[in-house]
């Protein structure tokens, strides 16, 4: 057989070869680091994927993502961040604050990341650079719901209109928390109320912090943001319940589960902004050109079977101003 006829046979059979024998480019693989457990971080991972599918990408279509789990215990996320930079991911998304992008940003200077934290100033931090060119090899969205706790404490004051004394439930092992106390404070001199500040970080701790808040008589409560009490928000809101103190919290989810009030952005649309810069990422955009996304939205969002079983009367002017009411 001549050369050229052995070629031409040779292509023919190659063309006619199924697809499926063809050697496989590998998929991307997203690293997810989360503060909470699987169960609990679900509508958030769900909105995550949404997000990545919107970029192109679908999980086990092509992208593989693969999960680290803290279990709400911050002090493993380090070594968490360093498995997922040792299996050299293509983008790593620290989710669940800023304590999961601090493990993170340590763990790697190339792998590209992803940041989900409204916990904390991205720039002040040293995360980022600055909001509009972070540089380096991070970005994200920042949900920024830590600096509302001002504005949280007016909402309680214009519900409470007599309340003299405001409790606030901080966990002592949040790197944010010292930081949301000073915010806190000034703002409650300015209304002329008196904060008393309580320290939880377990479970036992919660129960404790509740009957102190009851037996000091604080009229309302502010709850710290802290990833922590968001998968602890059943707990904090039967608490709540059990000792009739009104609380105001960061996310729609606490009101879901029985909380008074919440007043932030959206979180699950923050996980899914997320998922789209990932999913820009894997298609070759540099982190350094995706700004932070800072929230132009923010939900007041009220339970008002909780505000009836507390004996509470929301007044018009905050229900006009609502974007959800639980009924």
């Amino acid at each position: 057989m001549r050369r050229r006829e052995l070629l031409a046979l040779l292509g023919g059979v190659a063309a006619a070869w199924p697809m499926s024998a063809r050697p496989q480019q590998p998929m991307p693989i997203v690293g997810f680091l989360g503060v909470f457990s699987p169960a609990e971080a679900t509508p958030l991972v769900t909105a995550f994927r949404q997000g990545l599918d919107e970029a192109g990408y679908a999980e086990d279509r092509n992208a593989v993502i693969e999960y680290r789990w803290a279990e709400k215990q911050y002090d493993r996320l380090p070594a968490l961040a360093a498995d997922l930079a040792a299996r050299h991911v293509a983008v790593i998304a620290a989710t669940g604050g800023g304590v999961a992008a601090r493990a993170a940003k340590a763990a790697t200077a190339t792998i590209p990341i992803v940041f989900v934290a409204g916990d904390l100033d991205p720039v002040a931090s040293g995360l980022v650079k600055s909001l509009n060119r972070p540089g380096g090899n991070i970005t994200g969205i920042t949900p920024a719901t830590s600096f509302l706790g001002p504005k949280r404490l007016e909402l309680l004051h214009d519900m409470i209109p007599n309340a003299t004394a405001i409790g606030m439930l901080l966990n002592p092992n949040f790197a944010d928390a010292e930081t949301q106390l000073r915010e806190a404070e000034d703002a409650a001199r300015t209304l002329g109320m008196r904060l008393i500040t309580l320290k939880a970080g377990s479970e036992v701790e919660l129960d404790t912090a509740f009957a102190s808040f009851s037996q000091q008589q604080t009229s309302a409560l502010l709850v710290a943001n802290d990833a922590i009490f968001l998968s602890r928000r059943d707990q904090l809101a039967a608490l709540a319940a059990r000792y009739a103190i009104p609380a105001i919290y960061s996310y729609r989810e606490y009101v879901v589960a029985g909380g008074l009030i919440s007043y932030a952005p959206s979180l699950a649309d923050a996980y899914r902004r997320a998922g789209i810069y990932a999913g820009k990422i894997l298609a070759g955009t540099p982190p350094q050109d995706l700004p932070v996304e800072q929230p132009t939205r923010f939900e007041l969002v009220i339970n008002l079977k909780t505000a009836a079983a507390l004996g509470l009367t929301v007044p018009p002017s905050i229900l006009a101003r609502a974007d959800e009411v639980i009924e």
